[in-house]
């Protein structure tokens, strides 16, 4: 795919963001950060994850922001916390007095401890489930 430079300049980048802005609220509910935080926890974890950056507000915020886009969220992140000082320094840790949720080895079958899965979506079937939210929405 080839690069297309777009004319209109400064007026046509702002009428952009306004148009996007029009799409973001078109609705009057609005989901708060708070419930992205709580309800959507694995893809917060997701994000901060990708970005590097451990903070589920700041990482629902950028979800919020992006409309659920984690690849948007990730972005969003990672440039936050470019402008961040770097004056911390990291300690070795002891791991035995860890509590592993999850441990996966893709290198190795048979590592100290065992594999461990934890919560995982890999072995659930993926369908949509329509009575998650309480309301059975009408076939589409």
């Amino acid at each position: 795919m080839a690069y297309v430079a777009v004319s209109g300049g400064k007026e046509a980048i702002e009428e952009s963001i306004r148009l996007l802005d029009l799409y973001k609220s078109g609705t009057d509910k609005d989901i708060e950060v708070e419930a992205i935080e709580n309800k959507l926890s694995l893809l917060v974890d997701r994000v901060m994850g990708e970005a590097g950056l451990y903070s589920k507000t700041y990482a629902a915020l950028a979800l919020k922001q992006c409309e659920g886009s984690v690849e948007e969220a990730v972005f969003l992140l990672r440039a936050y916390r470019s402008t961040l000082t770097r004056n911390y320094y990291t300690n070795t840790v002891n791991t035995a007095a860890m509590r592993v949720v999850r441990r996966i080895s893709a290198a190795f079958k048979d590592i100290i401890g065992g594999q461990i899965l934890g919560a995982a979506y890999d072995y659930t079937h993926r369908l949509i489930n329509f009575d998650a939210d309480g309301d059975n929405p009408a076939v589409l």
